[in-house]
């Protein structure tokens, strides 16, 4: 048996663990630059307020129904996962951690009870860290997602699915006869792995349930939908083909890539913004014990503001694979130069590191440069101690100059006027408790 770990509107939640006031309040969580929602809470659901929607068509929500928006807070939510994860960990012995709000736990072995077990972590995660969450064990990983869909329905929806399926939901623990009416009332578009394109095609044949999905041939499936639509059906009908990943695959390429908070016409102010965004997938790229071997940089204006427009990229390939974040922003830089042309006024730019490669392969070449022109010295052990101390004190509190750093405000930052403290990560917002 597995189980599906997942918070309930995370972001929001995460929120409403430090603001109580917030509960029972319509709120969303806003993209960078507050651009649109994110997150919404089951109060801003119900009126409406679709994934994705821009903040200015919510913006009279404010007044009209007490709408209250926030900036994400990414530092906060990333903290929070972690705490959430290390709970969710008791349930069994292998974890896979999904995404920032979902998890999977292999329960083989795991004895008694699975649904009291899966009950008792759920309300030991609400009262160690305020996050609400939904359980779902099912024999594979799409049956344990489905099984989660159900308990956070049931929950929210009551009369979707029988009341006793909420909040947890073991799919394994229901009678033949009660498990198909389950699946017969989750529409396929629901169903882990099918997409809208998927479910069109599916609801177009008949096929409008997971039931009736699970009742295919796969052979049939796979003939004519593919090998994944294939290992859907198999994992409904009880089959695993989808294994536990205890650990995530190495990233084939790193990109980090932000718009402005307000039009950045400046060289130096973008030859700024250039570097922290490499020296921060040079994080990313340590991280995963990797090497770099080509940057990609790339610079581009609103299609949506008024003026000339302008969208340019080039790639720099480095001498040597690196991962010394001072290699990676010169490369970047470079490029930004060569790219970059006056009398623009540039809302969004990116660095991406590309051909990547573990640090355990080294490259050979011919000794053809001259004895002053020796090879860089190895600073692996220099950029260790540069991520220990932004791990330790906050991301950015050792950087390269080149990235800035002074005590002014940033011209290209990002725009979060409505950002919340961060509560567990910085001394200075860490909550007071008076008498």
């Amino acid at each position: 048996m597995l189980a599906l770990i997942d918070g309930n509107n995370f972001y929001v939640s995460c929120e409403r663990a430090f603001r109580p006031a917030l509960k029972n309040r319509p709120v969303v969580v806003l993209s960078n630059n507050d651009g649109c929602a994110i997150a919404r809470s089951n109060e801003a659901k119900a009126l409406g307020i679709t994934m994705g929607q821009p903040w200015f068509e919510l913006r009279p929500l404010v007044e009209e129904a007490g709408l209250v928006a926030l900036s994400a807070n990414f530092t906060l939510y990333g903290d929070m996962s972690s705490r959430l994860m290390s709970i969710a960990a008791g349930l069994g012995p292998t974890q896979e951690v999904y995404s920032i709000d979902e998890c999977f736990v292999d329960l083989a072995g795991v004895r008694g009870d699975l649904t009291a077990r899966a009950q008792a972590v759920r309300e030991r995660i609400l009262q160690w860290i305020g996050l609400p969450c939904g359980i779902g064990i099912g024999p594979s990983k799409t049956l344990a997602k489905l099984a989660n869909h159900v308990a956070k329905s049931a929950d929210r929806k009551p009369g979707s699915y029988p009341a006793a399926l909420a909040r947890v939901c073991h799919l394994g623990a229901l009678p033949a006869a009660d498990l198909q009416a389950v699946l017969a009332a989750t529409e396929v578009r629901d169903v882990w792995g099918v997409g809208r394109r998927l479910s069109q095609q599916l609801t177009a044949d008949g096929i409008g349930n997971a039931h009736q999905l699970a009742q295919m041939d796969p052979a049939s499936v796979r003939r004519r939908w593919g090998v994944v639509l294939e290992r859907t059906v198999r994992e409904l009908q009880g089959q695993p083909c989808i294994t536990l990943a205890q650990q995530a695959p190495s990233k084939k390429e790193i990109a980090y890539t932000r718009s402005f908070g307000r039009p950045v016409s400046a060289l130096p102010d973008l030859v700024e913004a250039v570097s922290a965004f490499a020296c921060a997938a040079a994080v990313k790229l340590r991280a995963q014990a990797g090497l770099a071997a080509q940057v990609l940089v790339f610079v581009q204006t609103s299609p949506f503001r008024p003026g000339p427009q302008y969208s340019r990229s080039i790639t720099v390939p480095l001498r040597r694979p690196s991962a010394d974040s001072a290699a990676l922003s010169t490369a970047a830089t470079a490029g930004l130069r060569a790219i970059w042309q006056p009398g623009y006024a540039f809302i969004k730019a990116g660095v991406m590191l590309l051909d990547l490669q573990p640090d355990t392969r080294v490259q050979g070449e011919l000794d053809l440069q001259d004895e002053q022109d020796d090879a860089p010295p190895d600073r692996t052990s220099l950029m260790g101690v540069l991520d220990q101390l932004n791990a330790r004190y906050g991301r950015g509190s050792v950087q390269l100059a080149s990235a800035g750093g002074s005590c002014e405000p940033q011209v290209w930052a990002m725009k979060q006027e409505r950002k919340t403290p961060q509560y567990t990560t910085c001394w200075q917002d860490l909550p007071v408790a008076r008498a």
